[in-house]
């Protein structure tokens, strides 16, 4: 019988391919992303480039959520704190309407997926990041 995968395993992985799922969605046919706040074009991998949250990663209920999240740069992402206001407007721009303060009302309510649950996600983000290899 297999070990079983500790749930904070799980996590860091789910948190792996998603992160990269998240860069490469937004890259373009080169590789190169924008940061969602800056601007700053980099390759999608390396570079400091990182999957940034508009909420924190810390609210459970958004953080594999593909609405909260776009490419940063890690000067954006970690030493501006995430630039939540530019970030903000920037999402109210893409979506045509207040989705920060969507985000933000959702943010509040409480989530704890099983492990199975978070198995399902990294297999539905693997199949999404092993589709642009093709």
């Amino acid at each position: 019988m297999p070990k079983k995968i500790s749930r904070k395993n799980l996590i860091k992985k789910l948190d792996r391919v998603f992160s990269e799922y998240i860069r490469r969605k937004y890259a373009d046919k080169n590789g190169i992303v924008k940061c969602y706040t800056c601007e700053k074009k980099a390759y999608w991998k390396g570079q400091g480039m990182q999957n940034g949250h508009f909420i924190s990663r810390a609210s459970r209920i958004l953080r594999w959520d593909e609405d909260n999240c776009r490419p940063q740069c890690y000067a954006c992402n970690c030493h501006r704190y995430g630039q939540q206001y530019i970030f903000a407007q920037n999402l109210n721009k893409e979506f045509g309407y207040d989705k920060a303060a969507e985000l933000l009302q959702k943010s509040r309510q409480l989530i704890k997926q099983a492990d199975f649950e978070l198995i399902e996600l990294i297999d539905h983000y693997k199949s999404l990041v092993d589709s642009f290899s093709n």
